[in-house]
């Protein structure tokens, strides 16, 4: 079977391409939708010979409305359908990752998430954030993720690209040069 990425590129793309400008407006649905495909419990269902794609549909798009986030529309139940009828329910969290990366690769942004040992607060996240955008050149979509094995500092990931500054690897490089 082909790789879950390579199976999610054209979907991410025609989608990507169907809604234009309105890419931002999408990831409030389609990240959602993402989440809910996830669901070990949801996969079950979808992988039932028994299950039809109607019932399928109807599973997902009540659990979508219900959750409240989704902004149901043509589009996204038109894009769901598709979906769901050529069996690619589970491909749908790496479409949104691959829908999200076409977005920033047209808005000239990246997804970084910062790992810090204790929770930041919003003025230390948009002070830190101002930083690396200057040290990563270019705008940064921050997610923060509480770390408590750093100790002390933080690690970002962007992309392909780590900054670690945490007190972790700091001890780590310490006890490299203290056995070479």
């Amino acid at each position: 079977m082909a790789e879950l990425a390579t199976i999610a590129r054209p979907y991410a793309e025609a989608l990507f391409k169907a809604v234009g400008a309105e890419s931002g407006q999408t990831l409030s649905w389609l990240e959602p939708l993402a989440a809910i495909a996830a669901d070990p419990r949801l996969r079950a269902l979808a992988d039932d010979p028994k299950a039809s794609a109607d019932s399928v549909f109807a599973v997902v798009s009540g659990v979508a409305q219900q959750a409240g986030g989704t902004q149901w529309g043509a589009i996204p139940a038109n894009f769901l359908r598709t979906v769901i009828d050529n069996g690619r329910l589970s491909a749908l969290p790496e479409i949104a990752e691959q829908f999200r990366a076409l977005q920033n690769a047209r808005s000239g942004s990246a997804d970084a998430v910062v790992y810090s040992a204790f929770p930041m607060d919003a003025n230390a996240l948009a002070e830190l954030g101002q930083t690396l955008q200057k040290r990563f050149a270019r705008t940064l979509n921050l997610s923060v993720q509480v770390d408590p094995e750093l100790i002390g500092g933080v690690r970002v990931v962007v992309d392909d690209e780590v900054l670690d500054t945490s007190v972790k690897a700091r001890l780590e490089q310490m006890k490299t040069a203290l056995m070479a």
